[in-house]
């Protein structure tokens, strides 16, 4: 069986991930989890400079799913690149996705900047969710013209190809989708959370201090499969989809809709061996009906 999948000419050898932000950059769960095995560590995102993140309660759980307001909190690149791609290194056959994030076009492209000269780095993942501070806080991700510059911008100063992480939070995510593919992506990967809420009737205040945070989770899943299935059939470059994924029938669903690999998020945290698990799933599932490439499967539901 061939579980080898493809992305801009970059090879994983399958197609299992895991999504940024609920695995650390892979040296966290490297007790629970064999890195040797995953088609690539999906890092945290990473800022030109560090970032504090938001004031707590920062997290809650909610019904089939969490709120996160973490505020993207990281150490910068420089101790990224010291510390965390030094621990990669010896991960030979999984791909590394660095995950970048800025508060404004300027910021990115000082992160860009310095991942190109490194060469345990395989492809960027763009947080275009992130506040744009320029544009009186609309994210990047919510106008189509603001995706279409960005990933212009990014693109002209990397070396790896770009994977442009979509917010759900939009009216119709295909025109986000058909930005980005303007825009030079040489992927997308969607969707990213939900913007959510949660109030503690108790206390009569919100659960979180920043009010409102990023809603993932199963309670999403049909969403993102949604979203996946409408950019799949709108643009003609691989897609990474995530959103709820917790079973390797999810992992297995997501592909049928479009998605050429997918990473597996919240369920992280409740299960650490999640995405190995998910992974034998989707094997067995291939021999079971008899699929000789996973390739086979992506995108065939129509």
């Amino acid at each position: 069986m061939n579980t080898k999948v493809s992305i801009a000419g970059v090879e994983f050898q399958n197609p299992i991930m895991e999504a940024s932000g609920t695995f650390g950059s892979g040296m966290e769960y490297s007790e629970f989890v064999d890195l040797n095995k995953l088609g690539a560590v999906v890092t945290k995102g990473v800022a030109n400079v560090p970032w504090q993140g938001n004031p707590t309660p920062r997290i809650a759980e909610v019904s089939s799913g969490m709120l996160n307001a973490i505020g993207l909190q990281n150490p910068g690149v420089e101790v990224f690149c010291e510390r965390d791609l030094k621990f990669l290194e010896s991960f030979k056959d999984t791909r590394v996705l660095v995950n970048v994030c800025g508060h404004s076009a300027e910021e990115y492209i000082e992160v860009v900047d310095r991942l190109v000269s490194e060469p345990r780095v395989d492809m960027l993942e763009i947080n275009i969710s992130c506040p744009n501070v320029k544009e009186g806080g609309i994210a990047f991700g919510q106008d189509p013209k603001a995706v279409e510059d960005i990933t212009r911008l990014v693109k002209k100063h990397a070396k790896q190809p770009i994977v442009m992480k979509l917010s759900p939070n939009v009216t119709d995510i295909k025109v986000m989708a058909k930005a980005a593919e303007a825009g030079g992506a040489d992927a997308i990967s969607l969707i990213n959370t939900l913007t959510g809420m949660k109030i503690d009737v108790e206390r009569q205040n919100f659960v979180l201090s920043n009010k409102t945070g990023g809603m993932s989770g199963p309670a999403v899943h049909p969403i993102a499969v949604r979203m996946v299935y409408e950019c799949a059939n709108t643009v003609s470059i691989p897609i990474i989809g995530m959103g709820g994924i917790s079973t390797w029938e999810d992992a297995v669903e997501m592909m049928l809709a479009g998605a050429t690999a997918v990473s597996i998020g919240t369920a992280n945290f409740y299960n650490p061996t999640a995405t190995t698990d998910i992974l034998q799933g989707v094997i067995e599932y291939m021999e079971r009906k008899n699929i000789d490439d996973i390739n086979s499967i992506v995108g065939i539901v129509k």
